[in-house]
């Protein structure tokens, strides 16, 4: 059949330009190149101990109701939360990038203006742009915490404003008492992101207590070990669950996951293990790593490797059988860092043997 017209011009200018998430490269790509059995995972900040037994066992009684749809209220898993953190209001979405998406579609209109803390995960910067927001990045300081005041001042007429802490990729922890000079200054959502706030020593859900315009973003990808099962909850205010449930797509978190994410949040003896060990590891990279090592409250750590560049820095590393993530595609980052996640014991050597020889 011929084509009335050229396919490309129907798509949407935004990503006819290119734009989208950046991923690590593949395990296997680099086992096959180089010639390696087993490839050092240490790029996508994966827990290293495998899903909780708990997890398992409630995936598995789940999988004989998978002919049904699932609960779109997830009842079984609020209540979960709620056991887990107190009693706070949850939204629920496949993964945290879910919870993003439709944050971001219930409330920007075109033309909206998006503030977001940079560098760091650039999915919100793609995903606000797609619902036609227009996104203004703030750079944070020199030693990467937040410029509390130009922040303040961007983010003040925003309808919704992004900043990560524990931050992706620098593991930079932005203290309470600066989100809350920040929600007290400024009239929109502040949308914080703590997908790694486990790993840390700061903890924020109480100030949901005191302001209605915050959101905490979690995942259960990290410290709870189901990234393969993409489960994101937020704590969020009262008066926007209604109107977020309004926005999301029907039926998106599936009835297994959700079942898994109810066994993980009881399993506090893999919870608490799988902390000990990670701020175990990121203590032995900071000591034993030959470059600057950013201090870090996740389960990884962002290292300089100048004068090499992010990706030359890979490359070799990929050499060595250990694959770590080239930051160059975090927006307003400069070219010569890398970040490396906390793996099992024989991906964290083999890791630090390479860089021995960098």
């Amino acid at each position: 059949m011929q084509q009335s017209h050229r396919s490309a011009d129907l798509v949407r200018d935004l990503y006819r330009q290119g734009a989208s998430y950046i991923f690590a490269r593949k395990p296997e790509e680099i086992a096959k190149e180089y010639g390696f059995r087993q490839v050092a995972r240490l790029a996508s900040n994966e827990n290293p101990f495998g899903p909780s037994p708990r997890a398992v066992q409630e995936a598995e009684k789940a999988l004989v109701s998978m002919h049904r749809y699932p609960d779109t209220t997830h009842t079984g898993l609020i209540h979960a939360l709620r056991e887990y953190h107190g009693d706070y209001s949850f939204v629920t979405g496949v993964g945290m990038d879910g919870v993003i998406e439709t944050c971001i579609r219930t409330l920007i209109n075109q033309g909206d203006l998006v503030a977001i803390s940079t560098p760091t995960f650039s999915f919100y910067g793609l995903a606000a742009a797609a619902q036609g927001g227009v996104v203004r990045n703030i750079p944070r300081n020199p030693d990467f915490t937040v410029d509390v005041p130009s922040f303040i001042s961007a983010a003040r007429d925003a309808k919704i404003s992004f900043l990560c802490s524990p931050n992706n990729p620098s593991g930079t922890v932005t203290p309470v008492s600066v989100i809350e000079e920040i929600l007290q200054n400024i009239t929109g959502i502040l949308f914080l992101d703590n997908a790694y706030v486990e790993f840390s020593s700061e903890e924020y859900h109480q100030l949901m207590n005191r302001y209605d315009n915050l959101i905490i973003g979690r995942t259960m990808s990290k410290v709870f070990g189901l990234a393969g099962c993409r489960v994101g909850y937020a704590f969020v205010p009262d008066w926007f669950k209604p109107v977020y449930d309004k926005a999301a797509t029907p039926f998106t978190l599936n009835t297994i996951s959700a079942a898994a994410a109810i066994g993980a949040l009881s399993d506090h003896e893999y919870i608490r293990k799988t902390i000990a060990y990670v701020r175990t590891w990121r203590e032995i990279f900071t000591k034993e790593t030959r470059k600057p090592v950013l201090p870090s409250g996740a389960n990884f750590v962002m290292i300089d490797v100048a004068p090499l560049t992010g990706d030359q820095a890979t490359d070799f590393f990929a050499q060595k059988g250990v694959l770590v993530r080239s930051c160059r595609s975090f927006p307003g980052l400069a070219d010569h860092y890398i970040r490396v996640c906390v793996g099992e014991e024989w991906e964290n050597i083999r890791f630090l043997e390479a860089f021995r020889i960098i």
